[in-house]
């Protein structure tokens, strides 16, 4: 038997020894480890897990609020602005002034302050005014004070118009 024929005798014994180990490798599938079941999550893991539920939450919360928070603060500013903007078309020749007018008492007894916010604009060369800023004040006699009181019967409430809105 020569070199050739030997080779090739072990050539196949390796072959068919190389079949019979991975033989078993192909015919049978492996199979997979037994699925370990889930550890019920102890209590600290159950509240830990709570938690953060409860922020991605208060994340998605606050990301709508502030969206929504933008977009009605753009709208009450720019219905501001138009407001101003149509207050100063109609009212082009208007000016507020200060002052210090007593408002009289209407028949009612609420403070009537229209005469007060003539008289302050008037006194500043207009025609006529409108009152955009009031003080009210308890006013006494000096003899309450000397008593060492700051209020009695003798006191009353006025009213003053400090502010007027002139044409």
């Amino acid at each position: 038997m020569g070199f050739g024929s030997r080779l090739r005798r072990w050539a196949r014994a390796l072959a068919g020894a190389g079949s019979l180990v991975l033989l078993p490798t192909l015919a049978f599938p492996q199979v997979a480890a037994p699925a370990v079941p889930p550890k019920d999550p102890d209590f600290f893991t159950s509240v830990g897990k709570w938690f953060d539920d409860q922020v991605l939450e208060a994340k998605d919360v606050f990301k709508t609020f502030g969206r929504e928070a933008s977009i009605a603060a753009k709208t009450t500013a720019d219905t501001a602005r138009d407001a101003a903007d149509s207050l100063a078309k109609q009212l082009p020749s208007t000016t507020v002034v200060s002052g210090h007018e007593v408002c009289r008492s209407a028949p009612n007894g609420a403070p009537d302050c229209v005469a007060a916010a003539d008289a302050i604009c008037k006194a500043k060369g207009f025609k006529a005014g409108k009152s955009v800023d009031m003080t009210t004040a308890e006013t006494c006699p000096a003899k309450v004070y000397m008593a060492g009181r700051s209020t009695g019967p003798e006191c009353k409430t006025e009213t003053f118009v400090s502010s007027a809105l002139c044409q």
